[in-house]
């Protein structure tokens, strides 16, 4: 599958996640954990394998959805610490869905359809596969694994400085200065 079709498909199936937990669904802690576990890998296969391998294309819109990313995650910590009973609980999930939804629709209004442009079919298949595997092994280790604790520092933080250093190392002289 091509790296794009595989993101967009995740896309839809955590809108329907979103749908599940707004629908006042009995289990809201088995819909988070899937929420939070679908998230934190589709994030991850975007900051450490996609945005790198297209920043060229749109460096200001892949700067923006590195920081989206760690709002993200953020609104994702306060939403699990929340009780589903709480009225903050839906409120959260409308925040973050929302702050998703705007994110989404970038990507594929804008992203998306340059880097189809930019790309050969078989590059994007090839990207995809590792997206996925990628992808699988971040949900079977969980949220909790794969989340930095606390509030200072997100996996988005740490997958774009990992990308700048791996931008240093292959051509110190065009290396930018790392994100904190």
């Amino acid at each position: 599958m091509k790296a794009t079709s595989l993101l967009e498909h995740q896309h839809r199936k955590i809108a329907a996640l979103f749908k599940t937990l707004e629908s006042g669904v009995a289990d809201h802690a088995a819909a988070l954990e899937e929420l939070a576990n679908s998230l934190v890998a589709h994030m991850a296969i975007e900051q450490d394998i996609f945005y790198p391998a297209v920043k060229r294309l749109n460096e200001e819109l892949i700067n923006e959805s590195y920081e989206e990313h760690a709002l993200a995650e953020v609104a994702l910590k306060r939403l699990i610490g929340s009780d589903p009973e709480d009225d903050e609980f839906l409120a959260r999930v409308t925040a973050l869905k929302d702050l998703i939804q705007h994110h989404v629709q970038e990507e594929e209004d804008e992203l998306f359809p340059a880097v189809q442009g930019a790309m050969d079919k078989e590059t994007l298949e090839q990207l995809g596969e590792t997206m996925q595997q990628r992808f699988e092994a971040v949900f079977a280790a969980g949220f909790e694994a794969t989340v930095p604790k606390g509030w200072a520092k997100t996996s988005a933080d740490i997958s774009k400085k990992a990308a700048a250093d791996r931008l240093a190392r292959k051509n110190p002289k065009k290396a930018t200065r790392p994100a904190a």
